[in-house]
C-alpha cells in the first residue's frame, strides 16, 4: 500500500497535469490582450492596466497575480512588469516575439484539443483543412499563420543558418518553404548560395512581400507548384522543414523519392521535424504534437528517426544521420550518391 505521502504526491501530479490548460489559456489571453506589449513600455498598476486594456478590475487582479506566480510577470510596489522571458518573447515589437504562434494556438489549436476524445473515437480531423489550396485563399489569415510559423521556427532557422556547413552547396531549395523565410535567411548569411522557395502559387505575393522586408528579393527565387506532382527545380540541396509531418506515410515516401530523383548527384536532403524517440517513450512534447497534427490534418503525425531512415534508404539515399536542434526538433541529413 502506498504511503499517505505517496498518495498525496500522486494526487498533486495528476492535478498538475489536469490543470495544464489553465496556464496555457492565461498565457494566450495575455498575448491576445496585448498585455506583455503594453508592459514593455514600463511597469503599471492594476488600475493602469485595466484602464488601458479595458479589463474588469475584479477579474484582472487574479489574472495578473496568476501570471506573476507563473513567472511571466513580476510585481514590485504594486506595479506589474514583464519577467525576462516575457520581455524577450511576448513583446509584439521585439525581435524574438512568438506571440503570433501563441495566438494561433489559442484560436485554432486550443478549441481542437477540446475535441480530442472525438478524434480518438473517430480518427478524423477536428479542425483545419486537408487542402492547402483551400487554406491559402485567405491571404490575410495566411500572413498571420506565416508570422506565427516563422516565430515558432526561429531557433531552427538560426541553427540551419549558423551551424550547418553550406560551403559545398550552391543551389538550395526549401520545399514547402511558405513565404521563404528560411531561404531568405540563408541567402542573407551565405553570399555564395542561390536559394529558392517552392510552394503553392497563391503564396507568391506573401513571398515577394517577405523577401522585400528581408532585403533578399534579388537573391531568392519563388517556384510555384505542387511538390507531389510538379517538377522540382534542380538543386544540390533540398530542405523539407515541418513538411513530412503534414502527410501520411505514402506521401512522405513519395516526397523523399521525388527529391532524390531531382537532386543532382552528390546532393543532400535535409529534413527537420519534431521527431519521436525510436522506442516511443518520448519526448512527451513530440508525442503530444503528433496528436495535435492528427487533430488538424488527416494522415498527419510525427514520426521516428527509424521511420525516416527506412523511407530514405528505400529511396536510395546514403549516409543518413540525425542531430539535435532543440529539445524536440531534430535535423535529418541524407545524401544522394555521387554516382547515382
Amino acid at each position: 500500500m502506498d504511503s499517505p505521502n505517496q498518495e498525496t504526491a500522486d494526487l498533486e501530479f495528476v492535478m498538475e497535469v489536469a490543470g495544464g490548460f489553465w496556464r496555457s489559456r492565461a498565457l494566450f489571453s495575455g498575448v491576445e490582450l496585448g498585455l506583455f506589449t503594453m508592459l514593455a513600455t514600463g511597469p503599471a498598476t492594476l488600475e493602469e492596466i485595466t484602464g488601458k486594456l479595458g479589463l474588469h478590475a475584479r477579474a484582472a487582479a487574479d489574472f495578473l497575480d496568476a501570471l506573476t506566480a507563473l513567472g511571466l510577470l513580476e510585481r514590485r510596489d504594486g506595479r506589474y512588469a514583464n519577467a525576462p522571458a516575457a520581455a524577450r518573447l511576448l513583446d509584439q515589437n521585439g525581435e524574438g516575439y512568438v506571440g503570433g504562434f501563441l495566438t494561433f494556438m489559442g484560436r485554432a489549436l486550443y478549441p481542437a484539443w477540446g475535441r480530442l476524445t472525438d478524434l480518438l473515437r473517430s480518427g478524423s480531423l477536428q479542425e483545419g483543412f486537408d487542402s492547402f489550396g483551400e487554406f491559402y485563399r485567405d491571404l490575410d489569415r495566411v500572413r498571420g499563420f506565416m508570422n506565427a510559423m516563422d516565430s515558432a521556427s526561429a531557433a531552427v532557422t538560426a541553427y540551419l543558418v549558423e551551424r550547418v556547413d553550406w560551403s559545398g552547396h550552391r543551389d538550395v531549395v526549401d520545399l514547402g518553404g511558405a513565404r521563404g523565410n528560411l531561404a531568405g535567411s540563408l541567402a542573407r548569411a551565405h553570399e555564395h548560395l542561390r536559394t529558392a522557395c517552392f510552394d503553392m502559387p497563391p503564396l507568391r505575393p506573401l513571398f515577394d512581400e517577405h523577401m522585400a522586408a528581408l532585403g533578399t528579393a534579388d537573391r531568392t527565387t519563388f517556384h510555384g507548384g505542387d511538390f507531389l506532382t510538379d517538377a522540382l527545380p534542380e538543386a544540390d540541396a533540398y530542405i523539407f522543414g515541418h513538411v513530412l509531418h503534414d502527410w501520411d506515410e505514402e506521401s512522405r515516401v513519395a516526397l523523399v523519392t521525388r527529391a532524390f530523383e531531382a537532386l543532382r548527384p552528390g546532393g543532400e536532403l535535409l529534413v527537420y521535424d519534431e521527431l519521436i524517440d525510436d522506442d516511443r517513450t518520448g519526448p512527451a512534447h513530440s508525442l503530444l504534437m503528433s496528436l495535435n497534427m492528427k487533430l488538424v490534418r488527416s494522415g498527419a503525425a510525427e514520426y521516428t528517426f527509424a521511420d525516416a531512415k527506412r523511407w530514405l534508404g528505400d529511396a536510395g539515399y546514403t549516409g543518413v544521420t540525425v542531430e539535435r536542434i532543440t529539445a524536440t526538433e531534430r535535423l535529418i541529413r541524407a545524401r544522394k550518391p555521387a554516382a547515382a
